[in-house]
C-alpha cells in the first residue's frame, strides 16, 4: 500500500531548554564561519591589489612639492613615476651604459617608480641580461617604488634616427608618468639631478603660473675631468691629478660671462637664473605638463618627429647640428623652433651638472680635428707609450668649474646666510704640524668666510689652487 505523506500532519512540538541551547550554539558557529570567509576574501582581494601594484602600480596623483615643503613631508622623489628613454645603438659604450643604469636605479631606492626603455640595434645575450638582473633588485618595499628595463630592438638601418623613437613613446604614455627623461647612453644622472630639476621646476611654476612656466625648462650642463692627456696615471704618477677638475668643454668661450653663459633675457620676471650660450645637453627632462604644453605650442609640435634642419640646397648637411643634437636640445631650445628658454638657477647650478662618462671630448678644445688624428689605429695601439706622447696637451682654454663659479660669484654675489649653514671644517691637527703656515692661513680664511655668512672675499676668489 502506498502511503500519501501529504495526509500526515505532525502535531505541535514543545521545545525544551536543550533544544534552545543547541539552536543558539549552531547560530554562533554559523556566524563565525561566515565572518571568517568574508575576512579571508577581503584579505585576498587586498593581497592581489598589492601584487598588481608591485607589478606596475596604477598612477597615483603626483604633484611637485612647494618651496615651503616641510621636513615632515615626503621626499620630492617619493611616488614620482619616471619614464626614461636611452639610446644605445650597440655595445661600444657598454661600460658607460651600465653606469647610466646604476644612476636611474638609485631613484628606486629614493622612492620613485622608474621604467627604462633602451633603444638598441643589437639583441642582447642572455648572459648579459642575467648579470644585469642581479644588479637591479630594488630594496625599497613601497608599492610606489620600482624599477624595470625594457629593450626595444630596432633595425640597424635606422642609424642616426634611432634617437627619434623616444618621442612617440613619451606621448603614448603621457598620462602614466609624472616625469620623462631622454638621454644618450653616456651621461650619468643621479637622484640629486632629478630632485633638483623637480624642485626648480616647481619654483618656476610658483613664480609664473603653469601656463607661462611652459616657456621655460630647467637645463642640464655636461662636464668632464681634465686629466693630463700625456701621462698614464699609476701609483707613480697619481700626484698629477691633484689639480684635475671638472671642465665644461662645450662652453669655453672667454670671457665666460656674456660668451659662454649669461643671465636669461627674462631677468625681470625670473631673477637669479642663467642660461648657456650653447644649449646642447645630450638629454632633457620634462614633466607631463610641459610635454603637453609643448605639443600645442605654436611652431613647436614637440610630439611630431622631425628631421634636423639642413643647409640650403644640401639636404645631407645639417644646418643646426646632427639629428641627435636636434632631438635632445636644438628643437626645444632653438629660437626658430620651440623657443623654450633654457634656465639654470645660480644657487643650485652644480646640482644640475652631469658627468659625460667617456671623458674624452675635453681633449678636442684648442686643437684641430679629433683625438689621435692617425688613420692607422692598430699602429697606435701597438705602441701605447708613443700614443700617449702624441696626445695633445690639455688646452688652457677649457672653462673649469672653479673659473665659472668665481665668475658667477663676482658678477652676482650671493646674499649672506646667517647663521652659516654650509660645510664645516675643523682643525684637529696636533704637534708641530699645527703651526703649518698653509693650515693657519686657510683656517683663518675659513673662519672669516663663516662670519660673513658664506660670502667669499676678493682674496678667496684668487686662491683657487688646491695644493
Amino acid at each position: 500500500m502506498r502511503v500519501n505523506s501529504s495526509s500526515i500532519r505532525p502535531g505541535p512540538r514543545c521545545f525544551n531548554l536543550k533544544d534552545i541551547f543547541l539552536v543558539l550554539i549552531s547560530s554562533v558557529l554559523t556566524a563565525y564561519v561566515i565572518l571568517n570567509v568574508l575576512i579571508f576574501q577581503e584579505h585576498s582581494d587586498n593581497s592581489h591589489e598589492v601584487s598588481r601594484n608591485n607589478q606596475h602600480p596604477s598612477v597615483a596623483p603626483f604633484s611637485l612639492p612647494t618651496a615651503t615643503t616641510t621636513a615632515q613631508e615626503a621626499s620630492i622623489l617619493d611616488g614620482a613615476r619616471i619614464l626614461v628613454a636611452i639610446v644605445a645603438y650597440d655595445f661600444s659604450q657598454a661600460p658607460h651604459l651600465e653606469e647610466v643604469l646604476d644612476g636611474y636605479f638609485d631613484l628606486c631606492a629614493a622612492g620613485s617608480w622608474v621604467d627604462v626603455v633602451i633603444y638598441s640595434t643589437i639583441a642582447w645575450p642572455v648572459a648579459y641580461i642575467d648579470m644585469l638582473n642581479t644588479r637591479f633588485h630594488c630594496a625599497n618595499t613601497s608599492p610606489r617604488a620600482g624599477f624595470t628595463i625594457n629593450i626595444h630592438l630596432k633595425s640597424p638601418d635606422t642609424r642616426l634616427h634611432l634617437v627619434d623613437f623616444h618621442r612617440e613613446l613619451f606621448y603614448e604614455n603621457l598620462e602614466d608618468y609624472s616625469l620623462f627623461i631622454y638621454t644618450e647612453d653616456d651621461i650619468r644622472v643621479s637622484p640629486r639631478t632629478v630632485a633638483t630639476y623637480l624642485f626648480e621646476t616647481r619654483r618656476v611654476i610658483e613664480k609664473l603660473g603653469p601656463e607661462k612656466a611652459s616657456d621655460f625648462n630647467v637645463g642640464i650642463v655636461r662636464y668632464e675631468y681634465n686629466y693630463p692627456s700625456n701621462i698614464i696615471i699609476d701609483d707613480g704618477t697619481r700626484h698629477a691629478t691633484q689639480n684635475v677638475t671638472r671642465v665644461y668643454w662645450e662652453h669655453s668661450w672667454q670671457p665666460p660671462i656674456g660668451k659662454s653663459v649669461d643671465i636669461i633675457p627674462q631677468e625681470d620676471i625670473l631673477p637669479g637664473y642663467i642660461h648657456m650660450s650653447n644649449h646642447h645637453q645630450g638629454m632633457y627632462l620634462a614633466t607631463q605638463d610641459l610635454l603637453r604644453a609643448w605639443k600645442d605650442r605654436s611652431g613647436c609640435e614637440f610630439n611630431v618627429i622631425k628631421n634636423r634642419p639642413s643647409a640650403k640646397g644640401k639636404p645631407y648637411q645639417p644646418a643646426e647640428g646632427t639629428q641627435r643634437v636636434w632631438m635632445s636640445s636644438q628643437q626645444l631650445y632653438g629660437n626658430r623652433h620651440c623657443n623654450v628658454q633654457q634656465l639654470l638657477p645660480m644657487e643650485s647650478f652644480g646640482a644640475l651638472t652631469v658627468l659625460h662618462l667617456p671623458n674624452k671630448n675635453y681633449r678636442r678644445v684648442g686643437h684641430k680635428g679629433r683625438l689621435g688624428g692617425s688613420k692607422d689605429k692598430q699602429k697606435e695601439l701597438e705602441d701605447i707609450s708613443a700614443m700617449q706622447a702624441a696626445l695633445p696637451v690639455v688646452s688652457s682654454q677649457l672653462l673649469t668649474a672653479m673659473q665659472l663659479h668665481i665668475a658667477l660669484r663676482a658678477k652676482w654675489p650671493p646674499k649672506p646666510q646667517l647663521p652659516y649653514k654650509g660645510i664645516v671644517m675643523q682643525d684637529q691637527v696636533e704637534g708641530k704640524q699645527s703651526n703649518d703656515p698653509l693650515l693657519v692661513q686657510r683656517m683663518k680664511d675659513y673662519r672669516a668666510y663663516v662670519e660673513r655668512g658664506g660670502v667669499m672675499s676678493n682674496k678667496d676668489m684668487e686662491n683657487t689652487v688646491l695644493a
